[in-house]
């Protein structure tokens, strides 16, 4: 079975908030820890900003995370702590709900 590469869009007008995010992305990869079994089960999670292009329609931060199978990416979504602490951090800042886009690796 293929991994799963999952892309966020966001659209974060306050800097400051877009930076936060980059940075809590580049450790998610060791923060994110499966309660259950108390490993890591992210393969790799980034976060940078886009080039500025009128094509972005708005979109100032993109996060790329990849997970082993779509499972790990469901927990991701539902129970991981980790991910709740950066949604919790951004949720008042965010123009209108993420994009999200994931496919086969």
């Amino acid at each position: 079975m293929p991994p799963i590469v999952r892309l966020t869009l966001f659209k974060l007008p306050d800097a400051t908030a877009v930076q936060e995010t980059v940075k809590r992305y580049s450790t998610l990869s060791q923060d994110a820890i499966k309660s259950h079994t108390n490993t890591p089960y992210i393969r790799s999670a980034s976060a940078s900003t886009p080039y500025q292009d009128p094509r972005n329609q708005g979109i100032t931060l993109v996060a790329r995370t990849e997970f082993a199978s779509k499972a790990d990416m469901d927990y991701f979504d539902n129970e991981c702590a980790a991910h709740g602490r950066i949604k919790a951090a951004i949720k008042e800042k965010v123009l209108e709900p993420p994009v999200v886009l994931y496919m086969d690796a």
